[in-house]
């Protein structure tokens, strides 16, 4: 099986992304790496989720620093923008930036995002970061639209299932507001 780096924003986007790629003969490596997510304690509540999450299920989980700073500094000047717009596709870039290091640094080939779950994220807005990313790792982003096939529906029944926390917004202080 190739391992491939999947990006993960939270533990309950996580559980159907998983499965999916376990059943397309991938191992999955889940790495943690969201310093949009606003407050601090909401990030930890997510990161610790999935933590458990992984080791519960006998995934491989890698995370990176809280860089709150980062995100601040690259989305500067459109703090106003609408969900969907030019704050989230420098966001999608900033994260898959860092999945795509991590995965060269780990000896991982593939990389993809849990991101394309949710039913208010536009999967080719994804997409289109993780191809110039990929192009400038030489590495190989997949785009998996793991909404599709029920899979957000699927993602919930599983985070019921296990008592997952499930949060109510996507993570920056600037979605608290839509």
């Amino acid at each position: 099986m190739e391992k491939i780096l999947l990006h993960a924003c939270c533990a309950p986007c996580t559980t159907y992304p998983i499965k999916k790629l376990i059943s397309e003969g991938y191992r999955p490596v889940v790495f943690f790496y969201n310093p949009n997510i606003y407050p601090f304690k909401e990030h930890e509540k997510r990161r610790l989720e999935l933590k458990n999450y992984c080791k519960k299920i006998d995934i491989e989980y890698i995370e990176s620093p809280y860089e709150i700073k980062e995100f601040y500094k690259r989305i500067k000047g459109f703090e106003k923008e609408k969900e969907k717009g030019k704050r989230c596709s420098i966001c999608f870039n900033l994260r898959l930036e860092k999945t795509a290091k991590t995965a060269k640094e780990n000896g991982i080939n593939f990389f993809t995002t849990t991101l394309s779950v949710s039913p208010h994220k536009n999967s080719n807005q994804i997409f289109e970061q993780g191809r110039i990313i990929a192009k400038n790792f030489q590495l190989n982003f997949l785009e998996f639209d793991f909404k599709k096939k029920d899979g957000f529906k699927i993602s919930r029944q599983i985070a019921n299932e296990n008592n997952m926390y499930k949060q109510t917004w996507c993570g920056c202080e600037f979605s608290i507001r839509n």
